[in-house]
C-alpha cells in the first residue's frame, strides 16, 4: 500500500503534508504535489494533514490512474521537504471538479 495525491490538490497545493512526512517522499509540480510510491512508507501521517482531503490510500477503489500519475511525475519533478505557502486562491479551487482535464500542469515546481 502507498498513499497517492489526487485531483483536489490541483490548484490548491496545500503543503501541510510535506511538513509531516518522515521520509520526504513528496515531489512538487507547478500546481500540485505527488507522492513517490516507492518511497512512501505507508505511515499515513500526511492524509489527515491535507486541508483539501486530496491524499488517499491506494487501497481505495479507482485510484489506479492516480497511482500512475504520482509515480510518473515523482520521477521528474523536484523533491519538496519544506512547507511553502499555498496559492492565494487555493480555497476557491478546493472541491472544484474536472481539475485534471482543465487545470493540471505537467511542469515541475521549484522544489526546495
Amino acid at each position: 500500500m502507498t498513499y497517492v495525491v489526487t485531483d483536489n490538490c490541483i490548484k490548491c497545493k496545500y503543503m501541510d503534508c510535506v511538513e509531516v512526512c518522515p521520509v520526504d517522499c513528496f515531489y512538487e509540480g507547478e500546481n500540485m504535489l505527488v507522492i513517490h510510491p516507492d518511497e512512501c512508507i505507508d505511515c499515513g501521517v500526511c492524509e489527515p494533514e491535507c486541508p483539501a482531503e486530496a491524499i488517499k490510500p491506494d487501497t481505495e477503489g479507482n485510484l489506479e490512474s492516480w497511482l500512475k500519475l504520482n509515480a510518473d511525475y515523482a520521477k521528474t519533478w523536484p523533491n519538496i521537504t519544506q512547507k511553502k505557502d499555498a496559492p492565494s486562491d487555493a480555497k476557491q479551487w478546493d472541491g472544484v471538479s474536472g481539475k485534471l482535464e482543465a487545470h493540471f500542469s505537467p511542469n515541475p515546481g521549484s522544489g526546495d
